[in-house]
């Protein structure tokens, strides 16, 4: 009987360094997506990450198509064509994503360093906190392109943001077009100026149509702004949502779809901003991001903006200092 082989460098592996809430939440959902035939697992408690293999390994009979997963180590990095990095410590109630800086700077310098040592040449997807400032940190540590070190950036804000005015607007938030921009969390902005509701502008909509008001646009924000720290109030931890944000980014590299999402790009000159990572929608093709896109801000926004570059800056600042 013929049995046609696949030459490996067909097979597209994806690894996770991290076995915590976001990164297993993110290998569950990667290992129903269809998206890739190796999944690895890497985490400083090995045996925790052999646990999670032979838990999604279970489920694979019901997996669209076959999925090899495992609990390796750096080396496995080598042939991967994506690294997904969830390691660090996670934000506490009280907390700001800042306050993780100086610690999570440690855990992912070092997690990167690993990685590349492996001679891994792919793209690195970086979803520890503070996101923005973790990114750039990889990405100085891995000396690759700065156009295969991503963020999640402000990918899950947007989604919490179109799912808050799908409800108000009775609309699917697929069809909710809107870019949440700058830092993850607390210090990012809507893009409202940019806005498309029904194809209108926000202006033209809140016009056109008295049932709608911009206090209650402004309460939206505040909710999308505010939702890690209630999320974390009710059950310590936010990852099933984040874990669909990252598929988006995989899928958008893997399918090489030429698509727009708000990730965590490094900027040279983009919005005044430069020799940073910070959440810009970009567009994303099998290179990683092929293009940062520009959108016209407000004088207000650009100054939200402005804020939020000064915020990451200093974070940087400070890490670069004391390293």
């Amino acid at each position: 009987m013929y049995m046609e082989t696949i030459d490996p460098k067909d097979i597209t592996r994806i690894a996770v360094v991290g076995a915590g809430w976001v990164g297993i939440s993110f290998a569950y959902q990667l290992s129903m997506a269809a998206l890739c035939e190796e999944l690895v697992l890497i985490d400083s408690n090995h045996a925790k990450a052999e646990g999670e293999a032979m838990d999604l390994n279970h489920g694979i009979s019901f997996a669209p198509s076959p999925v090899r997963i495992w609990a390796g180590d750096y080396t496995d990095c080598r042939d991967a064509d994506i690294v997904i990095i969830t390691a660090g410590a996670a934000q506490k109630l009280g907390q700001t994503q800042m306050d993780l800086a100086g610690q999570n700077a440690i855990v992912v310098r070092d997690v990167t360093e690993q990685i590349m040592a492996s001679g891994f040449d792919g793209i690195i997807i970086v979803a520890t906190n503070p996101v923005n400032v973790m990114a750039h940190v990889a990405w100085k540590a891995s000396g690759l392109p700065k156009h295969r070190v991503i963020g999640s950036g402000t990918v899950l804000d947007t989604a919490r943001l179109r799912y808050k005015l799908g409800e108000y607007f009775n609309l699917s938030s697929r069809n909710c077009h809107v870019y949440y921009m700058g830092e993850h969390g607390a210090g990012g902005f809507v893009a409202w100026d940019n806005a498309r509701i029904y194809g209108k502008s926000m202006k033209q909509l809140l016009a056109d149509n008295e049932s709608y008001h911009q206090e209650d646009l402004d309460a939206i924000y505040q909710e999308v702004r505010d939702a890690a720290n209630q999320i974390i109030g009710y059950k310590s931890a936010a990852y099933y949502a984040i874990g669909l944000g990252l598929l988006r980014i995989v899928r958008a590299i893997v399918r090489n779809e030429n698509t727009v999402v708000t990730i965590g790009a490094h900027l040279d000159g983009e919005y005044g901003a430069s020799d940073l990572h910070i959440g810009v929608p970009a567009l994303i093709d099998r290179s990683g991001i092929s293009q940062i896109i520009e959108i016209d801000l407000t004088a207000e926004e650009q100054q939200q903006f402005d804020a939020s570059v000064g915020r990451i800056r200093q974070a940087i600042d400070k890490i670069e200092t004391s390293s």
